[in-house]
């Protein structure tokens, strides 16, 4: 069963970075694990409001990012390491927030989405908060 571990979060200046792990376990044992065969998201939920997808990486590599977010927050996969990353530039305080990693098996597929109902595993998410 695939089970996802974030980690990178913590507490960051506005105008700072942090980068977001999100590690799939070792698939020497079972190759069906290894995180290129499912569709990866990184969502984001603040107390009282619903899930806010961030970023999304297909199976076959293609990439989604939430329209307000592109240009400061990327989604990238190392196939070695097993590890999905987002990386988040120029913070602001809005971007205040639990971050969640997603998958869903969708092997050899360009597709990835933005809705949270498309995931059925989830990390336990990060805390990232944005202040001075």
């Amino acid at each position: 069963q695939l089970q996802l571990v974030e980690s990178g979060g913590g507490l960051v200046q506005p105008g700072g970075s942090l980068r977001l792990s999100c590690a799939g376990p070792d698939f020497h044992a079972a190759p069906e694990l290894h995180l290129a065969h499912y569709m990866i998201g990184w969502f984001r939920q603040a107390p009282g409001k619903e899930p806010e997808g961030v970023s999304c990486i297909s199976s076959t590599g293609g990439t989604v990012s939430a329209e307000p977010l592109k240009g400061r927050f990327s989604i990238s996969r190392n196939d070695v390491k097993n590890t999905v990353y987002l990386q988040m530039n120029s913070l602001k305080p809005e971007d205040t927030a639990v971050y969640y990693c997603v998958a869903n098996w969708n092997p050899r597929s360009p597709i990835c989405t933005l809705y949270h109902g498309n995931y059925t595993t989830w990390g336990q998410g990060t805390q990232v908060t944005v202040s001075s």
